[in-house]
């Protein structure tokens, strides 16, 4: 019959028949906008592979390169195992002493930088321009920087580690001040409390995980940059893979890669295990 719908045009949902114009649409087709939206993005992905030279057969003609460059790496050498292993040291340290720093000035920063704790509009929007400045200028800068302000050494990069800091941490410290709960504040502001003491006695509490979170994934940034860093003369175990890889002693150059992925790969377990403790 001319009204009967064929079998190919029902579907069985839950064992019965049903009407597909009646099944939900998956993807709901765009309007004329939207799609033009979607080609010119497309458009521009493919002209930015254009632009950046992206290529499978060159990715496929250089693989032997990295191939040779890996049997080379191998065995590791242990020749100046004890240098290495104090330039690490000092890597580790320059981030932790610079992600603390950076921690306690981003809880002071974070607090002018709440919509729901700064004493004022202007100090709001400096706090805030100031931590999207710190976040948006990269730590590689800040050492730079900081190298010619202080010198060569670890403590040209703990500071940009600790700026850099300030710029991650910041911003998440001030969003978690405004998401806690706003019953007890207003409870201790109807006993005649403080904006200092609610502060420090319902809203750091109350957002105190959400800090502890944030901190240690900064100190796992932290670790990582740290090692970058080295390269511009701000201290860490960075010059020493820059010296191995620039002398060609890439056999000194996997030993220290390893050593590096170790000290990452340690603080990301002891991080998560103190999330897993406050949380």
């Amino acid at each position: 019959m001319a009204d009967r719908q064929s079998a190919a045009e029902i579907f069985v949902f839950d064992g019965q028949a049903a009407d597909p114009k009646l099944m939900p649409i998956r993807f709901p087709r765009p309007g004329i906008l939207t799609f033009l939206l979607y080609t010119i993005g497309l458009g521009f992905f493919v002209l930015s592979m254009k632009d950046t030279n992206f290529s499978i057969r060159e990715f496929f003609y250089g693989f032997p390169y990295i191939v040779d460059l890996v049997q080379e790496m191998f065995p590791p050498s242990m020749r100046r195992i004890d240098a290495v292993c104090l330039a690490l040291l000092e890597t580790f340290q320059m981030a932790l002493v610079g992600t603390v720093f950076g921690v306690i000035f981003s809880l002071a920063l974070g607090i002018f930088a709440s919509r729901s704790q700064t004493p004022n509009r202007l100090l709001y929007y400096c706090s805030r321009n100031l931590i999207a400045f710190f976040r948006t200028v990269p730590d590689l800068i800040w050492a730079l920087f900081f190298v010619i302000m202080v010198g060569l050494g670890p403590f040209a990069g703990t500071l940009a580690i600790m700026i850099d800091t300030i710029g991650f941490c910041g911003r998440f410290f001030a969003e978690a001040m405004e998401e806690v709960d706003k019953g007890p504040q207003e409870a201790l502001e109807a006993l005649g409390a403080s904006r200092m003491g609610t502060i420090f006695c319902a809203v750091i509490p109350a957002a105190l995980p959400s800090f502890v979170n944030t901190a240690l994934f900064s100190l796992e940034k932290a670790t990582r940059s740290s090692v970058v860093l080295g390269l511009v003369g701000a201290g860490g175990i960075g010059i020493e893979l820059k010296v191995s890889m620039d002398m060609f002693m890439y056999s000194e150059a996997s030993t220290i890669i390893i050593l590096i992925f170790g000290l990452v790969l340690l603080v990301e377990q002891g991080s998560s295990r103190l999330r897993k403790m406050v949380m």
